[in-house]
């Protein structure tokens, strides 16, 4: 391992529901990607009326995700931090405190701390067809990589602690980015012509990246706007519905330029971009 490279904790719940999405609850945060596609992904497969969610604040301290009142309550069991779920599934639990959570109501517990997890389950809740046996195959590879460069990526070249590993990271990075702009020349979307899994996986770490990972984490080779195959990807997708209403642009900014003082020791939030071009559409 690169000296100085940021490693990502693992998730520690992978369990798998007892029941339907009546019996379960989401704990979100919207300014964070993996949420996003949960988000995202109960909205598109029409699960929004039977799976209730709480949204925790965007601001988070060395407390962890918090609800601080108005949107941010957790109106099933009033926890005012996200950790006391953890503390009730595992009162040992001692490692970060990550959003999506999904959450058994009956049980009161949780059964995943793993968007990835949570996507499938949503999935196979609605009978939908993001994850079509035929293209399984073809849907892991790109999850794969694009996780590994790109997603995971912009973190490692954020949190790294030393050149090489941020330099690393940084070539990993603009590297997926031209595979992407490559493979979307003759593709409307990463599968081919339908929406599947692996695009409301991308679709958040490409709507923060103008405005956040090009500044916050030094990734500044060029901007999503640059490429154009990309760009045409990401405002289609944007634009398809209900997606929109889980881009929260402020508290997207608010969580990355208030939360990592070690970047940003001031606080200060940028104002800009002032176009993210999939927006003007």
């Amino acid at each position: 391992m690169t000296s100085g490279a940021f490693v990502r904790q693992q998730s520690r719940f992978r369990g798998r529901p007892h029941g339907g999405p009546e019996r379960h609850h989401l704990y979100v945060a919207l300014a964070c990607p993996w949420s996003q596609r949960a988000v995202i992904v109960r909205a598109v497969l029409g699960l929004s009326e039977v799976l209730d969610i709480s949204y925790a604040d965007p601001y988070r301290d060395e407390r962890g995700w918090a609800f601080t009142g108005g949107r941010f309550t957790d109106e099933l069991n009033g926890f005012d931090f996200l950790e006391q779920a953890y503390r009730a599934t595992d009162p040992g639990y001692d490692g970060r405190v990550s959003v999506p959570v999904l959450w058994d109501k009956e049980d009161r517990l949780i059964v995943s701390n793993e968007s990835a997890d949570i996507v499938r389950i949503f999935n196979d809740w609605a009978g939908g067809d993001l994850y079509p046996p035929e293209l399984q195959e073809e849907i892991d590879g790109l999850n794969e990589w694009i996780y590994s460069e790109l997603q995971n990526g912009v973190y490692r070249a954020g949190f790294a602690r030393s050149q090489e590993a941020y330099d690393e990271a940084f070539r990993g990075v603009f590297t997926s980015l031209e595979r992407l702009e490559t493979h979307l020349q003759e593709r409307v979307y990463l599968a081919g012509d339908r929406i599947t899994e692996a695009d409301w996986r991308l679709l958040p770490t490409l709507l923060r990246f103008d405005a956040v990972y090009h500044t916050h984490f030094r990734c500044n080779g060029k901007r999503l706007i640059e490429y154009p195959n990309l760009l045409r990807y990401t405002t289609d997708l944007y634009n398809q519905p209900h997606i929109a209403e889980t881009f929260a642009l402020e508290e997207i900014k608010r969580h990355y330029y208030t939360t990592h003082d070690e970047l940003n020791p001031k606080r200060i939030i940028p104002a800009g971009p002032l176009d993210l071009g999939f927006t003007s559409a």
